[in-house]
Parts: C-alpha cells; sequence; structure tokens
C-alpha cells in the first residue's frame, strides 16, 4: 500500500516537472490535479489543506519549515532513549538531514 502511495507522488511530481500546464493547475488546485492524474481520491484530515510549492527554480534554495513534532505520544527507539539521555537531540539532526539538504551544503563554518 505505502509502495503505492509513494509511486502515486512520484508520478505527480515527474508530471509537473515535464508538463507546465499540469504544474499550474498543482499549484492552484492540488487535490483536483492530483485527482484527475492519478485516478486516486485524495482526503486530507478535517481542518487541513494541501499547499503546493512550485520548487524548480534552481537559482533558489528552498527551506519548509516543518510543524513542530506532537512529542506527547512518540515512541521512541532505545536509541533514542540513550541519546536524549545522554543530551542529545537526534529529532533535530533527523531534520535538518531531511528537510534542509540544500541548505546544510550552502553554510560554511
Amino acid at each position: 500500500m505505502e509502495d503505492k502511495k509513494e509511486q502515486i507522488i512520484q508520478a505527480v511530481i515527474s508530471k509537473a516537472w515535464e508538463d507546465a500546464e499540469f504544474r499550474k493547475e498543482l499549484l492552484v488546485n492540488p487535490i483536483k490535479a492530483i485527482e484527475e492524474l492519478t485516478g486516486v481520491k485524495v482526503v486530507l484530515p478535517e481542518g487541513k489543506e494541501l499547499i503546493v510549492v512550485d520548487q524548480t527554480d534552481k537559482s533558489k534554495v528552498y527551506v519548509n519549515i516543518p510543524a513542530e513534532p506532537e512529542l506527547d505520544n512518540v515512541e521512541l527507539t532505545e536509541d533514542q532513549l540513550e541519546a536524549i539521555a545522554g543530551g542529545g537531540q537526534m529529532i533535530w539532526k533527523d531534520l535538518a538531514d531531511s528537510l534542509f539538504p540544500a541548505l546544510k551544503h550552502c553554510i560554511k563554518i
């Protein structure tokens, strides 16, 4: 099931790269564009909105500020618990690595 969902997302991204008209529709009405392209139903949780941002301009470095994680009900692995007990903050490394890879390469220390 998850593989199929990933394939759908990949199809949407590929189509947006190839087809400027589809990309425009995806920006204006993402749910309709995805549903028409893939034939699948997109159902967002109540009160949520799908926002698509065109990040194809290679002259810009994009940074997405993610929502704060809800840590109240998160179950941590043994490694994560050990890191936190030792003063580490693995969640920030994971977030930085996955969300800001382009920016990380631009920072010179």
